[in-house]
């Protein structure tokens, strides 16, 4: 099982993260955040990733720390869990629909972090969340993780479903990049030798 556990402490935020990439889409997460823990809940589930987070924030300031240390610590679990990424598929692209948005999302796990967020919220909060949130998310994963990133959303007019695509379709992506390929036979996969 590729598997690892984080703690994140600092004087913002104390985030704990255990994740299996080898699971099943179960989750036991409480951020404090309700949009947030919803977001991670499909994440798990459509990347069939085990997924527990447990987040105490300073949310009488705001969302933006329990937000950005989430990503942050999951990035961080996520590249610990992978280890030497010996036999992954490491590329996958997906095109996420959801009601009336249509979300791209390619990610290459390369060792080389970049992100690409083309995606525009029509309101600035869901709920009580506040939309740019989303893309501080994806680059604390993305840059904590070690993965290129490009999230682009290609039409959509509800910020409920452009998040949810942006969410499912990094979820599905992963699924498959981290994949083993019977072919690679335990190889990293690259010209280099090592990601």
């Amino acid at each position: 099982m590729r598997s690892a556990s984080v703690s994140r402490r600092t004087s913002e935020t104390d985030v704990s993260v255990s994740l299996s990439l080898d699971g099943s889409g179960k989750t036991g997460i409480t951020t404090g955040v309700g949009f947030l823990d919803h977001m991670l809940e499909l994440l798990a589930r459509h990347a069939l990733f085990d997924l527990e987070v447990k987040v105490a924030g300073d949310l009488h300031v705001d969302q933006h720390h329990t937000t950005e240390d989430t990503g942050i610590a999951l990035g961080q679990a996520f590249l610990k869990a992978l280890g030497d990424k010996k036999g992954i598929a490491r590329y996958a692209d997906v095109h996420l629909p959801m009601d009336e948005t249509l979300t791209r999302v390619a990610v290459d796990i390369s060792g080389r972090p970049f992100l690409v967020f083309r995606t525009a919220f029509p309101t600035e909060k869901i709920g009580a969340f506040d939309t740019e949130l989303v893309r501080e998310w994806f680059q604390a994963f993305a840059m904590n993780a070690g993965i290129t990133l490009h999230v682009e959303t290609l039409y959509g007019d509800n910020s409920h479903h452009i998040a949810e695509s942006c969410f499912k379709g990094l979820a599905r992506a992963l699924r498959r990049a981290v994949a083993l390929d019977p072919r690679e036979e335990g190889r990293v996969p690259s010209t280099k030798g090592a990601l």
